[in-house]
Order: C-alpha cells, then sequence, then structure tokens
C-alpha cells in the first residue's frame, strides 16, 4: 500500500469530525471500511495517528503533525491546475470576526493582510466562546477563534461549522520563589493548598473541566479568585498572590515560571468556527491555513511547552493526543 491523496482525506476528515462514525458519513464509507482504512494508514506509517475514546478520537502528537502535513499536501493537490495557484490568493471580501483569548490574533491578522489583501478583517474581542457562538448563530459575526474542551466538545447549530487549529495541554502559571517552581513538572494535587485565579464561565466548559481535574486529583481549591486580565494577572502571581492555569504558549514576565501539570490532567482545543452560508470556501480555508500555522510557529517559540515535548517524545507519553493539532467532536 501506498499512500495517496484519497488517505490525506481520510485523516483530514478523521481530525475534523472527531470520530469515525461522522468522518464515514462525511466521506460516504461505512464505519467499518473508514476504521480499516485507518489501521492500514497507520501501519504503513508505522505508528498511531489517533487515540480512541468514549467521546471519539484525539490525534496524538505524531498524528498532529502527520494531519497538518496532509492540509498542505492536498491544498496544493487541490490548487493544481489553476491559473493563479497561490495559496489562499482567491480569498476577498469582508469578514467580521470574533475573538476570545487567544494569542494568535495580532500575528494572523498581519499574515492575512500580507497574503489576503483583498479580504477585509473586522475584529470583535469577547472572552466567552460560548457568547461568540450566539453571536454566530445570530448572524452578528461571520467567523470567530474559540476553545473547547476534550470531552467537552463545542455544540451549535447545523448553521455553523468549525475546524480545530490546535489542541494543547493547559500548563500552570507559578510565583518564581514558589516551593515547586523547581520542579520540571507540577502535581495538581500539590497545588491543593494554594489560592487559584480561574477565569470566568465561557459557556463551553471552562471553569468546569478545571474543577472536575481538581476533584480528580483529590481536592477542591480551598481559596480562589475569578480573574482573567492576563497582564495584572501575572502581576499578581509574580507578586505571590495565588496561581493560574495558563495556555502554554504564555511568555512569563520575570517572578513567573510556567510549568507543565503531571500526567496532563487539562487540555484545551483551539477552533475556527464560521458561517458556511457567509464565508466563502476559500476565506475560510485561508483563515484556518494561518491561523494552524501561526498557532504552531507560536508554540515553537515557547520553551516550557518544547521542553515539554522532548520529554513526551523521548518517554513515549504522547498519550490521549498533542494535541498540537485538530480534533473535533
Amino acid at each position: 500500500m501506498e499512500l495517496e491523496l484519497r488517505h490525506l482525506r481520510v485523516l483530514c476528515a478523521l481530525a475534523d469530525c472527531g470520530s469515525v462514525g461522522r468522518a464515514a458519513v462525511a466521506l460516504g464509507f461505512t464505519q467499518p471500511a473508514l476504521s480499516t482504512q485507518l489501521r492500514r494508514i497507520e501501519r504503513l506509517l508505522g505508528e498511531g495517528l489517533f487515540v480512541r475514546s468514549s467521546t471519539g478520537v484525539e490525534l496524538t502528537a505524531y498524528g498532529a503533525d502527520v494531519v497538518s502535513q496532509a492540509r498542505e499536501i492536498l491544498i496544493r493537490a487541490d490548487a493544481l491546475g489553476r491559473r493563479n495557484p497561490g495559496y489562499p490568493a482567491a480569498a476577498a471580501g469582508t469578514l467580521r470576526l470574533g475573538v476570545t483569548n487567544t494569542p494568535v490574533v495580532p500575528t494572523l491578522l498581519d499574515t492575512l493582510r500580507e497574503t489576503c489583501p483583498d479580504l477585509t478583517v473586522s475584529v470583535h474581542s469577547v472572552y466567552a466562546t460560548g457568547e461568540l457562538l450566539r453571536l454566530l448563530e445570530s448572524g452578528e459575526l461571520d467567523a470567530a477563534l474559540g476553545v473547547d474542551y476534550p470531552g467537552l466538545p463545542v455544540r451549535h447549530s447545523p448553521a455553523l461549522a468549525h475546524r480545530a487549529i490546535s489542541t494543547v495541554p493547559v500548563f500552570v502559571a507559578l510565583p518564581a520563589g514558589h516551593p515547586l517552581a523547581h520542579r520540571v513538572e507540577v502535581p495538581l494535587e500539590e497545588l491543593s493548598e494554594d489560592t487559584w485565579f480561574v477565569s470566568s464561565d465561557d459557556g463551553v466548559g471552562w471553569p468546569g473541566a478545571f474543577y472536575d481535574a481538581c476533584q480528580a486529583a483529590g481536592f477542591i481549591p480551598a481559596a480562589t479568585h475569578e480573574f482573567h486580565v492576563l497582564d495584572q494577572l501575572q502581576s499578581m502571581i509574580a507578586k505571590g498572590l495565588g496561581v493560574t492555569a495558563v495556555q502554554p504558549t504564555l511568555c512569563p514576565i520575570d517572578g513567573v515560571v510556567v510549568k507543565p501539570l503531571s500526567g496532563d490532567p487539562l487540555w484545551q482545543r483551539h477552533l475556527l468556527l464560521w458561517r458556511p452560508e457567509a464565508v466563502e470556501a476559500p476565506v475560510a480555508e485561508a483563515l484556518h491555513h494561518h491561523a494552524v500555522r501561526t498557532y504552531r510557529n507560536l508554540l515553537a517559540q515557547a520553551p516550557h511547552l518544547q521542553r515539554w515535548l522532548t520529554r513526551a517524545y523521548t518517554t513515549t507519553r504522547v498519550p490521549d493526543g498533542l494535541r498540537t493539532g485538530p480534533s473535533e467532536p
């Protein structure tokens, strides 16, 4: 068996749909046939690409890299024979883009301005992904960058579509003088006596996912503050006022260290959501393509994440998916 474009489409469909059943429907396969196809592809590549769970399938670290490369190959293959094959030159028009707390935005907007000069983007900043979904459903936004959590997939009407940008472990930010700041990884249970800064309800599973992880670790946080203004939050952590869960792309200020949590009990998935009736396919593809590339570059610049990845690969602890790539419900 040789790897063909149809196999790459199977992998992308599995990543986008997040389950064998839904991907089979999308591709017109039976579920057993698609499962067999996936096993053959994984044997050919020599390593598992997806981890099966009760909620569907999630990419492994290796799978995330393979799917990312597959998307780029398919984009170029689909452009063959076009007069202007440069991707994504066809992206044009106007776009009302909602964004939540993601580091992707500045570089993404700059990249879109450079690569898609005929696309006019207006940005609307909203904290909660749940609110972004409401604005999309009501037609007040055309597309959005939001989040959800493995096991708590985002839910929306058939009027919307979504595709994952990246799924990454949640880390913890500690004061540099914290007793655990020297650890390579920090056990969540050893933070049971700390004061936590916890961001407010985002409408799609946070902070419930955080409290579930704490409960699984055997404790309920003794003291919490509801807070999500990042600059002020880091300053308070540097002063020793508490700890918080953070994205692995966070660039810590002086007095703050960022560490992975032992066993990776928390994950977050970054998503592109859009209204297909309002966003033409080339625009959606351009948004996703550049968001994935931007986020990948940000992850490559986060030394604490790169150290985590090195250990994960070295110890074969790339559990239930890195999850630096897409997975869908």
